[in-house]
Formats: structure tokens, C-alpha cells, sequence
């Protein structure tokens, strides 16, 4: 039976694919709660058949023989075609993640960023002559790619956490397999197609879609793989570098995250409250960044949390593509349910729910995986709202007396992936920014990124870093190369 469903193909070594078994997975609607789009339910065979086509374009003459400049032009051509076709592709984002169009859409037009950035790059590799303590003997360094990278990468901003890799990746001259998450591949297979018009040989980039049993644990033990570029949560994450440590390969994880948003008495009120807001509603709180505790110093807990609430509740939540909406649904029915279950856990664990606690009451938002913005107060550090990541749109306040309070209740924590600060006092903000154990500390901002900046986290929320011009050493190797200049080779026994 021929399905309705429209269908995507994965990019094998330059032409289309579907699974090898004939197997599909339905792609969901979380506005509309149905599905609307199959991916390929690959396997083990379709893996192998990704990453042989992946480690032949890296070791073939078109792409291995380009000079890095030449790669730089690749990388600027993909951002022009991103550029003009980024309402369409944000588009798709929306219909598999339900995020926001207005975030997804900026994400797509900023994205092109990071290709120009990183094609720029890609011809300021250098490696360097070393002056050695042997004067018969010339010594230099190359930088050189690892090869087949897999790249893993999550259901909420598909695109861009995937540019974090991919861009840096290319740049180094490696070739990628990409593995989406299944519940939101679609606007992946369809960015790949621009690899082709673009100009990059066939095979530089792949895909493989599916679920992690099948596809994921295959990729990563692939032995032609040489990295793995991860994002998720810390618990695969974990699993995924104990995988790949078994094949003594490249690991980066950019993983969850609990950061703490913390207002001190001296900051702007009413701009502190908009931080707080984007720090955990913005994306329906499914970002890793998410400011989900916020630590509220105790002189203005009660006010801050009344403006709080009171900006929070008129928070529209609807179709994610109109313009008016200000919170979309949650993405599976999965994180439906285990927000809904921290919810509840909130609740017996003794915290008062000022705000949302449940799915919204209008009848119109039912067919949707919707959670209302929910404010938890009296919140005690050690609750499990207050440790474990929710990943939804749950806020937990929790008050602190002074500078080393609230230090100490940001850093209980086995995350460290992000902090915000809040405050007029510049010597705080560089005080306390350089005792917080995260890796991007904002102050009187939050969730601002750059391609020129360094992403990534202290603790469990990952190793290695994305963005900035340190990020393409993420995707390199150093050769060391030794001329002797001697006319004769002395003793064969010794060291020299």
C-alpha cells in the first residue's frame, strides 16, 4: 500500500536512498498531534554502505585533491543557497519540531554565518616549522583532517546544531555522516540537497535516518568513523563516548544542561523578568541552555516573582507559524509526558506551582503536545526539579541571601553548560562569571550565541567546543615531518 505521507530520501554518496529493508518511520506534527511525513527506517547495512561512501569521497582526488581555499569557496556558495532558501527549510523545521517560525526562521537566516565563517577559516590552517634542538635535522608540523566524521545531532534546532559541526568539519577538509534525530530528520535530508549545487563532490556529505538502536550504536562503532560529534542528552552521550572509546576515536558532546539564571537586588527589574522569560519559555524550554533555575536573591524574591507571573501569564500559546504565538508545543509525545511527570514531581516534592502545572484547557490546543509555562517557587536547591533537566517550559525560583549563596547553589549542580547574571555592579559580573563552573556565562543577556564564539560546557554537559576559530581544531590531527639534512645516518642503535 502506497503511503499519503509525503517521503524523504537519505543522501548516500551522492544519490538518493531509501532503507535497504524498505522499512519508513512517521514523522509527526506536535502542533496537530499526526504525522505528515515518512524518513527511511535504516539499518547496520545502510550505516556501512554511508560511511564506505563517506571514507571514498574523503580519499578521493576530487574532494582530498582541493586546496583549502577551494574549500572555502564550497562553504560560501552552500551559505548563499542556505540564504535563499531559508523560509522553506525553517518551514519544515516547524511542521517536525513545532518551534517557533519566528526562532526557527532566524536561526535559518543566521546559519549562513557559520559557513562563511568556517570557509574563511578553512585556508588559515597552518602548520609550523619547529626550531629542534638537532641541527642536521629540518622539523615541521602538518594539520591535517581525521577523516569520516558522524555527526549526531537532536530534534531541536536540527540545522543550526548541526552547522556547529558540519561547518568546522568541512572546513578541515573531512567528509560527514549525518545522523538526525528521528523525530525531526526532514528539514535535514532536505538541506542536503544544496550539497550537490553547491559544488561538493558526491559522498563528502550523507545521511542516515533512524532510530539509535538501529543506526546510532552501528555509527558510532563504524571503524572507518574516525569522530563522533555529539549533541543530546548526557545519559547517550555518555553511552556514545564508553562506544566510541572502545574504537579510540574523536569524541566531542555537546550535552544538557541546568543553568542557573540569577538575579541580583541591584539589577533592572522589568529586563531581568524578560531574561528570565527567554531563559526558559523561548522554545517551549527546550533548549539546552535553558535557564530553568532561576536564583532569585531573597530582598526581592516576592516582587520579582509577582512581575514574574504576571508577564508569563498572557503568553499565547498556538500554531507555531503565526506570528502571534508565543509558546509552541513540545516536540514528541515522549517529552509530553516526562514534563508533565516533573510536573508532578514538583508538586510532591513540596514546591507551590504559581503558575501553568498542566496542559492548557482550550479545546483547540488539545490535538497539540502542549505544556502551559509553568513557575515553580519555593523551590529548595537539593529537589529533583531543581537537579535533573526537564527540558520543558518549568521554571524553578529559588532565593539566595548573598554573592556566596548563590554561587554555591549555581554550581550544586552536575551540569555546567550556561549562567546568566543580573546586575548593575561590573565588578560582581566579573567576580562571580569567573567563579561560576559553566562554559558561557551571560550577564544582563541570555541565550545569545555567535559563530564566533565558543559553545560548550563544564561537567556533564560535554567535552570539546563549537564555534570560534578554536572549533576546527576539533576536526584535526597534527603530523609531525623530520628531514635529515646529514650526509651520513650514524649509529642505527641509538636513539637520536
Amino acid at each position: 500500500m502506497t503511503s499519503l505521507l509525503q517521503r524523504y530520501y537519505n543522501l548516500v554518496g551522492g544519490t538518493k536512498h531509501e532503507a535497504e529493508n524498505g522499512a519508513w518511520i512517521e514523522s509527526f506534527d506536535p502542533y496537530r498531534g499526526s504525522p505528515w511525513a515518512e524518513i527511511p527506517r535504516c539499518g547496520p547495512a545502510d550505516v556501512d554502505k554511508a560511511v564506505t561512501a563517506a571514507r571514498k569521497a574523503f580519499e578521493g582526488a576530487a574532494w582530498r585533491g582541493l586546496t583549502a581555499s577551494s574549500r572555502g569557496k564550497l562553504l560560501w556558495r552552500l551559505a548563499d543557497l542556505i540564504e535563499r532558501d531559508a523560509e522553506k527549510l525553517a518551514r519544515l523545521e516547524v511542521r517536525d519540531n513545532g518551534k517557533l517560525f519566528a526562532e526557527m526562521h532566524g536561526q535559518l537566516r543566521y546559519i549562513p554565518e557559520w559557513y562563511r565563517y568556517f570557509g574563511g577559516l578553512a585556508d588559515k590552517v597552518e602548520g609550523s616549522v619547529i626550531p629542534t634542538d638537532k641541527a642536521d635535522i629540518f622539523n615541521y608540523t602538518l594539520r591535517e583532517p581525521l577523516g569520516v566524521v558522524a555527526a549526531i545531532t537532536p530534534w531541536n534546532s536540527p540545522l543550526l546544531l548541526l552547522t556547529w559541526k558540519l561547518a568546522p568539519a568541512l572546513a578541515a577538509g573531512n567528509t560527514v555522516v549525518i545522523k538526525p534525530s528521528e523525530h525531526a530528520s526532514v528539514s535535514t535530508l532536505a538541506f542536503v540537497d544544496l550539497f550537490e549545487e553547491a559544488g561538493f563532490p558526491p559522498g563528502v556529505v550523507n545521511t542516515i535516518t533512524g532510530f539509535g538502536r538501529d543506526v546510532g550504536d552501528a555509527l558510532v562503532a563504524h571503524p572507518l568513523v574516525a569522530k563522533v560529534a555529539f549533541t543530546g542528552g548526557d545519559a547517550t552521550g555518555a553511552a556514545v563516548a564508553a562506544k566510541a572509546g572502545e574504537g579510540i576515536k574523536h569524541v566531542s558532546l555537546e550535552l544538557g544542561g541546568k543553568s542557573a539564571n540569577i538575579v541580583f537586588e541591584d539589577a533592572a527589574i522589568d529586563d531581568a523578568v524578560r531574561g528570565a522569560i527567554a531563559g526558559i519559555f523561548a522554545a517551549s524550554g527546550q533548549t539546552c541552555i535553558a535557564g530553568s533555575r532561576l536564583l532569585v536573591q531573597r530582598s526581592i524574591h516576592d516582587e520579582f516573582v509577582a512581575k514574574l507571573v504576571d508577564f508569563a501569564r498572557p503568553a499565547k500559546l498556538g500554531d507555531p507559524m503565526e506570528p502571534e504565538t508565543n509558546v509552541g508545543p513540545v516536540t514528541t509525545t515522549q517529552q509530553l509526558e516526562r514534563v508533565l511527570r516533573y510536573i508532578d514531581i514538583g508538586r510532591q516534592e513540596g514546591a507551590k506551582c504559581m503558575l501553568g502545572g498542566g496542559r492548557p484547557k482550550d479545546g483547540v490546543l488539545g490535538q497539540g503536545w502542549f505544556v502551559e509555562p509553568t513557575i515553580f517557587t519555593g523551590v529548595e536547591n537539593e529537589m529533583r526539579i531543581a537537579q535533573e533537566e526537564i527540558f520543558g517550559p518549568v521554571l524553578s525560583v529559588i532565593p539566595f541571601d548573598d554573592d556566596e549563596d548563590a554561587v554555591r547553589k549555581a554550581n550544586q549542580v552536575a551540569y555546567g553548560l550556561a549562567a546568566g547574571l543580573w546586575t548593575r555592579s561590573m565588578p560582581r559580573a566579573i567576580r562571580l562569571a569567573a567563579r561560576l563552573e559553566a562554559g558561557t556565562v551571560w550577564v544582563n543577556t541570555y541565550r545569545a550565541v555567535s559563530y564566533t564564539s565558543p559553545f560548550g560546557g563544564y561537567k556533564r554537559s560535554g567535552l570539546g567546543r563549537e564555534s570560534g576559530k578554536r572549533a576546527i581544531e576539533e576536526y584535526l590531527q597534527t603530523k609531525s615531518v623530520w628531514i635529515s639534512c646529514a650526509e651520513g645516518f650514524s649509529n642505527p642503535f641509538v636513539m637520536r
